[in-house]
């Protein structure tokens, strides 16, 4: 795990040296909310936002840009946000900041050469639990958008019934109760994903990961929603989403063809 955790940064520290820095900019008000952009040179091009992962407890924006380049030459623009660890602000206040997020892109992709018709979101561990929270949104209600501004998912290993992880060693750091278990888990709120979505897992994973991808992705098909179930063969859970970072990886191929960019 430790070997592939420095792959992320220095393969992220790789891709600055070659693209540059990214622009940062704020999403809100706490010092932590703000948001890295890696643009592309493509006018009115799609953009890809990417919710890394932790545990809800690590992580950050700088050392998740592994995957930009490859979006980047391909015609879109990379986003990477950072937020608050579920000790700071509780899983209530991480998904409110990922949408905040997601929702100054929508509004301010014009600002960047982005396309606010074409938003898609990625994540992977608890970032993929987050990115499947974005995907339930009530857009219209909470932040005054359209239903469908997210155009499609990308959810890899993550959690999408947090009943396990309630009852797993992570409720020792999380404070989950009735409520927060249901409104934050993706599966259960199925009729609000309006767009299509790659689930994807490798076959090295724990059992639970495994489970939770194969019945959210199953839900998903039941649903209509389903784009593409992705597995892994060989690789564990931080070593899948590193496929993201190559138009021939298994997931960067997925959801370049998702996009339209394949």
């Amino acid at each position: 795990m430790d070997a592939v955790l420095k792959r992320y940064v220095v393969n992220s520290d790789g891709v600055r040296a070659r693209l540059g820095a990214p622009k940062t900019v704020a999403y809100g008000a706490s010092a932590i909310e703000t948001l890295d952009i890696y643009p592309t040179a493509r006018a009115n091009a799609p953009v890809l936002v990417f919710v890394h992962g932790g545990a809800w407890r690590t992580g950050k924006a700088r050392d998740s840009a592994y995957a930009a380049e490859a979006f980047v030459r391909a015609g879109a623009h990379y986003v990477v946000p950072d937020f608050a660890t579920v000790m700071e602000v509780g899983l209530d206040g991480m998904v409110a900041q990922v949408r905040r997020a997601v929702a100054w892109v929508a509004k301010h992709a014009s600002s960047f050469g982005g396309d606010p018709g074409r938003i898609y979101v990625a994540g992977h561990s608890s970032g993929g639990h987050l990115a499947g929270t974005v995907l339930v949104t009530d857009w219209s209600t909470e932040l005054g958008l359209p239903r469908d501004v997210v155009k499609g998912g990308v959810c890899i290993s993550g959690m999408y019934d947090l009943r396990g992880p309630r009852l797993s060693a992570r409720s020792s750091y999380v404070k989950f109760d009735d409520r927060i278990e249901h409104d934050h888990s993706a599966q259960r709120h199925l009729a609000r994903i309006p767009c299509p979505v790659i689930v994807a897992y490798g076959d090295q994973e724990s059992p639970e990961f495994q489970r939770q991808s194969r019945e959210f992705a199953e839900a998903l098909r039941t649903a209509g929603r389903l784009h593409a179930l992705i597995v892994g063969q060989g690789y564990n859970h931080f070593e899948i989403p590193e496929t993201l970072a190559s138009p021939y990886g298994l997931v960067g191929r997925a959801t370049l063809d998702l996009m339209r960019l394949g």
